[in-house]
C-alpha cells in the first residue's frame, strides 16, 4: 500500500499485536510460542487497517481506542491462516513468506494454536467491553462491532465459506455456488471489518451503507484478485506457494470463467467500489489505496 496513513494505522497493530492476548500459564509456554510465531510473520494487516480506518471514517478522533478489536481482527484472521495451511485443509509449507506453523510446532500444536487465537480474540473484545458497563452508548458500540465479527468470520460467513469451498473440491460447481463461496469465505471478514469500525465509532446511517457496499465489493475484488494471483503470481514475492488451486481442484473464478473474464470482473467491482468512496475525497484514502494495490496486483 502508498498511503501514508495505511502505513501509520498498519505500523500501530504491528507494534501492539501481542499486547492484548491472555497470560498463558508457563506451563503451556509452547501454546504462546505457536500462537507468537504466526502473529508475528508479518502480513499486510489488512482487515485491522480497515477496521481503523473505518472508525476515522466515521468520525473517531482517535484510533486508539479500537486497537484492542483491530488486534481481536488479526488473532482471527492469523487463526484462520494456521488452519488453512494444515494438511487436511490446503496443506501448505509456506505462509508470509516462513514454514507454516505446522511445519514448526507440528499439526496438534498449530490446530491449538488456531484455537488459542480465535478464543483469545473474543476474550479481547469481551474484557474491552467490560470497562464501559457503565457508558450504555459505547457499550453498544462495542456490542454490535463485535457481533458483525462474529457474523463475518462464523458459521453465517468464513466458516461457512470454507465448508463449501472444501465441499465443491473435485467438482465443478455452478456460478452461484462459485458466489457463495468467495462472499463467504473472503468478502463477508472483509465487509465485517468495515462495519466493525463504522460500528465502533458510532457511524451514521449514510456512511454505514457506504461502508457495507464498499465492504462487499471489496472482499469479492480482494478474492478474485487471489484466485488471478495463484495463476500468475510470484511465489517469492507473494511469500505463499502459488498453482495450488489447480492443483487441487479448487473452484476459482479463472477455473470458471478464464484469467481474462476474471480480471475484468475484478475490475468492475473496483471500480463500484471507487464510485462508492468518490464523494467523500481525501476521506476515502485509504479505502481508494487498497482497491489500487488490488488493481495493481491483476498483473
Amino acid at each position: 500500500m502508498k498511503s501514508a496513513e495505511f502505513d501509520r494505522l498498519k505500523k500501530m497493530v504491528d507494534h501492539h499485536i501481542l499486547d492484548y492476548l491472555p497470560e498463558i500459564d508457563p506451563k503451556s509456554k509452547t501454546l504462546r510460542d505457536a500462537m507468537s510465531y504466526s502473529l508475528t510473520a508479518g502480513g499486510k494487516r489488512l482487515r485491522p487497517v480497515l477496521f481503523l480506518y473505518a472508525m476515522e471514517f466515521c468520525g473517531a478522533q482517535s484510533v486508539e481506542s479500537g486497537l484492542p478489536f483491530a488486534c481481536a481482527i488479526e488473532y482471527i484472521q492469523t487463526y484462520s491462516l494456521i488452519h488453512d495451511d494444515l494438511p487436511a485443509m490446503d496443506d501448505d509449507d509456506l505462509r508470509r513468506g516462513r514454514p507454516t506453523n505446522h511445519k514448526v510446532f507440528g499439526e496438534a500444536m498449530a490446530i491449538l494454536a488456531g484455537d488459542g487465537l480465535l478464543s483469545s480474540a473474543y476474550e479481547v473484545m469481551t474484557k474491552n467491553m467490560l470497562h464501559y458497563l457503565d457508558n450504555e452508548e459505547e457499550l453498544k458500540r462495542r456490542v454490535r462491532a463485535a457481533y458483525a465479527v462474529s457474523k463475518g468470520t462464523g458459521v453465517r460467513g468464513m466458516v461457512a465459506g470454507q465448508v463449501a469451498d472444501v465441499e465443491n473440491e473435485d467438482k465443478l460447481c455452478s456460478a452461484e455456488m462459485l458466489d457463495y463461496i468467495h462472499d463467504n469465505k473472503t468478502a463477508a471478514f472483509i465487509r465485517a471489518c468495515v462495519l466493525a469500525g463504522g460500528y465502533f465509532a458510532g457511524g451514521g446511517r449514510e456512511r454505514m451503507e457506504a461502508l457495507r457496499s464498499y465492504g462487499n465489493d471489496l472482499g469479492l475484488a480482494f478474492q478474485i484478485m487471489d484466485d488471478v494471483q495463484d495463476v500468475i503470481g510470484d511465489a517469492a514475492k507473494m511469500g505463499k506457494s502459488t498453482g495450488k488451486d489447480a492443483r487441487d481442484n479448487k473452484n476459482t473464478y479463472p477455473s470458471i470463467y478464464g484469467l481474462e473474464a476474471s480480471k475484468e470482473k475484478c475490475l468492475q467491482l473496483i471500480k463500484r467500489a471507487r464510485d462508492i468512496m468518490a464523494r467523500y475525497y481525501d476521506e476515502a484514502e485509504v479505502f481508494n489505496d487498497i482497491l489500487d494495490y488490488v488493481e495493481e496486483s491483476l498483473g
